[in-house]
């Protein structure tokens, strides 16, 4: 075992780093990089030589971040250790309450060699956003930003280098009081590992989602808004209603009006011509609290306002509007964003519209349009990921 020390920020480990002493002090407010103790995998992970036979978190990485807490005590000091399994009580809350948070984000291999995370500090806020709502502990978010570059240091040589794969960044935090009781919990657990991944969706077709009124993620005064594991359980079943219509996600409606919020676990765009005969990009806005704010997203948002090809809006809109103005022939594009997706085009929605006794096929000329902005999207995020575009204020290196 072996203590880092916070000299070594910008170095990585190596076999001739000397041994510290291991400390089991505690921090209140945060756990501590300067903390950071470090146990190296002895065995590694074998991966399949093509890249497309990589999935999406199919093939873990060799180590993981470990770091416990007790509310007299504080923080523990931080782990890197081993990628296994955890030993958890069977009584512990995450388990018989679902009070667990997590975040997905991503560090690409550039085409100079670099290692890049994609805006890392806008996932650290929103998961402290997530432990508030849901009572966990709070933590700091430069704290959080350097022991996630250890982990990618140690396991360097797994971010694929390619522009077909990433390493995806999986930090979670959950309940681990053994009691059976619905409250605050007493224990808790901060971990992170890592995944090598390849795409989440084959785009050759375009995506298609089901719109069934019925079937709800979220609603006012809810948790849509954060990053909390009970979001996504309910909407597996809904999945499988998709998938046994020949589609890929569910789109999330909301409300008397349907208002579009979401489709599966992603945030989604339309490029379409408006009332007031304007080439809009609109999204649904994140105020509401019906959806998750994503970084995606946010990025989309902010390039499509620096090239001011149209008019960018985050505003609500209704399935009505959307059925009208595809029938109109109004809509451009439809596309999705996401950490897993990136920039995805949606080529067709299939509406459950029950009032009508009917089931409405929406077809949406995404993939032929002639402005191409969701793969133009795409294209740009691809080159901040990679390295092709610079972007510092967008792209966190982790030095080797």
């Amino acid at each position: 075992m072996r203590k880092i020390s916070s000299v070594l920020l910008k170095r990585s480990i190596t076999s001739s780093f000397s041994h510290f002493s291991t400390t089991s002090s505690c921090t209140r407010s945060s756990f501590q990089y300067a903390n950071l103790v470090v146990e190296k995998n002895t065995k590694k992970q074998r991966l399949p030589s093509d890249p497309s036979k990589l999935g999406f978190g199919r093939y873990f990485s060799n180590h993981m971040i470990d770091i416990d807490w007790d509310v007299k005590e504080g923080w523990f000091a931080p782990k890197i250790k081993p990628f296994q399994n955890f030993a958890i009580h069977p009584a512990s809350k995450v388990l018989h309450y679902a009070q667990q948070i997590f975040e997905g984000l991503k560090a690409y291999y550039g085409v100079d060699g670099k290692i890049r995370v994609f805006r890392p500090e806008l996932n650290m806020e929103r998961m402290r956003r997530s432990a508030r709502r849901s009572t966990l502990p709070d933590f700091n978010t430069r704290e959080a930003l350097l022991l996630i570059d250890e982990l990618i240091r140690i396991d360097a040589d797994l971010v694929p280098k390619t522009d077909q794969a990433s390493l995806y960044i999986r930090p979670m935090m959950f309940a681990t009081d053994q009691h059976l009781g619905i409250g605050e919990s007493a224990q808790a657990k901060w971990a992170c590992f890592t995944a090598i991944t390849g795409s989440y969706f084959n785009y050759d077709r375009g995506i298609r989602l089901l719109a069934d009124p019925e079937m709800v993620r979220s609603w006012k005064g809810g948790v849509g808004q954060y990053k909390m594991g009970c979001n996504y359980a309910p909407t597996i079943f809904v999945g499988k209603m998709a998938a046994m219509h020949d589609c890929d996600q569910a789109m999330w409606l909301s409300g008397e009006d349907r208002l579009v919020t979401e489709a599966g676990a992603m945030n989604l765009f339309m490029l379409w011509t408006n009332e007031d005969n304007e080439l809009e990009l609109i999204t649904p806005p994140t105020d509401s609290g019906l959806l998750l704010p994503g970084i995606t997203r946010q990025s989309v948002v902010e390039l499509a306002k620096e090239w001011n090809l149209m008019k960018v809006s985050e505003t609500n809109f209704t399935m009505s509007q959307l059925a009208r103005a595809v029938q109109e022939k109004r809509v451009h594009e439809f596309f999705v964003s996401g950490t897993a997706a990136n920039v995805g085009p949606v080529s067709e929605i299939l509406h459950c519209d029950k009032e009508k006794g009917i089931m409405e096929k929406l077809l949406i000329p995404t993939m032929s349009s002639k402005m191409q902005l969701y793969k133009r999207l795409h294209t740009a995020l691809s080159d901040i990921h990679y390295g092709r575009i610079e972007k510092p204020e967008w792209q966190r290196i982790v030095e080797l």
